[in-house]
């Protein structure tokens, strides 16, 4: 072998030594980022029989990305659920809260019980009429709760498509740096990383499949099949709006949908085939959990309005004539029953303040005539009335108006609990699955002990550069 030989194949090694050494420490200072792929060099024979470096290699376990984003995608959606639940269940509070409706509604039957004790005392009447309107005011307050919740659903949405537009559009952009990097024979790595971060946001919103298009481009797609990116990226569009209350729906068009380059996803439920993620979760909320919580709220104060309104129970009141409750003071409409707990009003009949009279409460809400002030049988009437089981206009048990109030606050109760327990289901899978993704990423000791064999490689070629030079000194002697 010519010394001049020796010579190119010993700095041929240092100089894949350091390229080595570089990569390690590239290894090293990023074993914890998101999104880093860990790094190769490789080498193959040179022609002369030194060392050639062919390139930089990302190493990432494909299947354990991919699963991991699809777990991603569903930590997203029950997050997004158990938080939006927890909220509402606060502001209900717990069935034995005395400012909750059911505690509002058994505070009703007790001045009830205590004007029927003495009945001709003005302060007990007054107080029942108090307490008729905290029933009022706290089925309102459920009722806004609720349409709060869907106002910060519909905000998420527009969240949610706003992201899934920006972060397609670096997608886009880290595409063409890609291919450009590869074209240009640099290392594309670091813009690979960085898609990757990119593509990890969207997975939380929708889940999707990564498809590799060859020379560094890489298309998206839900797992429903609509093109999130493949060459130009798609557009989404939605419309929030600034208010939403109890009759506002998806299906009568008040509420918007999502479009995909201008055209609506899909009519029925407004996210299509973009299901899975925080998106599908949103209009969950939105359009069915809470509405289906309002629809039991508007039920729950149909009932209210009904247990008062029989002839039988209150003998001044005709067919048609409104109760204690009241629609905004008119009668109860069987086909207007959304959005009624927000309308539940006390019949302006009983308040002196609009022109009524408490003595209304003892003779009934249509009294012309003063009744005799010791006679409790209509107040024993109404208490009867609202402890009376009965079932609510859409089915289910017979209960009385406080064990309605009960079951519903115990239902949002279950839909919370339901909605944690499967979200830590969840996230004790995405865990396990981050730590199969991680343990096949960085291994710092496994870098550190191939940083002390390149070390022996570099302190080895060096050796030769040094023996060689001292050789080509001696010749120089001669």
């Amino acid at each position: 072998m010519a010394i001049s030989s020796a010579f190119n194949i010993a700095s041929g090694g240092l100089t894949a030594s350091a390229r080595m050494a570089e990569v390690v420490s590239s290894n090293l200072s990023n074993a914890l980022t998101d999104g880093y792929g860990k790094r190769e060099l490789t080498l193959s024979s040179g022609i002369l029989g030194g060392v050639k470096i062919d390139g930089v290699s990302r190493l990432v376990d494909a299947g354990a990305l991919r699963e991991r984003r699809n777990a991603e995608a569903d930590v997203g959606a029950q997050q997004r659920g158990a938080t939006a639940l927890s909220q509402l269940e606060q502001a209900f509070g717990p069935v034995g809260d005395p400012s909750g409706v059911a505690g509002r509604i058994a505070a009703l039957e007790q001045s009830l019980i205590s004007a029927s004790s003495n009945p001709a005392s003005e302060q007990r009447l007054q107080t029942v009429l108090s307490r008729l309107e905290d029933v009022t005011t706290a089925m309102r307050s459920d009722s806004d709760a609720i349409q709060t919740q869907r106002q910060d659903a519909d905000k998420a949405i527009a969240s949610d498509v706003e992201t899934l537009n920006t972060t397609l559009k670096q997608v886009e952009k880290l595409n063409a740096d890609v291919t450009r990097l590869i074209g240009s024979g640099n290392d594309p790595s670091a813009a690979i990383d960085a898609r990757q971060t990119a593509i990890d946001k969207i997975t939380s919103i929708v889940p999707l499949t990564e498809i590799d298009r060859g020379r560094g481009q890489v298309a998206l797609y839900t797992k429903s099949g609509v093109a999130l990116i493949d060459g130009s990226p798609a557009n989404f569009g939605f419309s929030p709006v600034g208010t939403i209350v109890a009759d506002m729906t998806l299906a009568s068009g008040a509420l918007a949908g999502v479009t995909l380059n201008g055209d609506p996803l899909d009519l029925g439920n407004g996210y299509g085939r973009m299901k899975g993620g925080s998106l599908e979760a949103a209009f969950v909320l939105r359009d069915q959990t809470l509405t289906g919580l309002q629809t039991g709220l508007d039920e729950m104060a149909a009932d209210l309005i009904q247990r008062f309104v029989s002839s039988s129970t209150d003998p001044t009141l005709t067919v048609g004539d409104p109760g204690l409750f009241t629609d905004r003071g008119a009668a109860f409409d069987p086909l207007d029953i959304g959005g009624l707990a927000a309308r539940l009003t006390v019949n302006t009949n009983i308040d002196p303040a609009q022109g009524g009279a408490l003595s209304r409460l003892r003779d009934g809400v249509n009294a012309t005539v003063l009744g005799p002030v010791g006679n409790n049988a209509q107040i024993d009437s109404w208490l009867g009335a609202l402890q009376d089981p009965v079932a609510l206009i859409g089915g289910g048990t017979a209960r009385s108006a406080v064990g309605h109030a009960s079951d519903h606050i115990n239902t949002v109760g279950r839909l919370r609990l339901d909605a944690e327990e499967t979200l830590g289901f969840e996230t004790a899978r995405f865990d396990s699955l981050k730590t199969a993704e991680l343990a096949g990423g960085v291994d710092s000791d496994q870098e550190l002990q191939n940083l002390l064999r390149i070390e022996q490689s570099y302190a080895a070629n060096a050796r030769v550069l040094q023996t060689l030079d001292a050789m080509m000194s001696r010749l120089m002697e001669i």
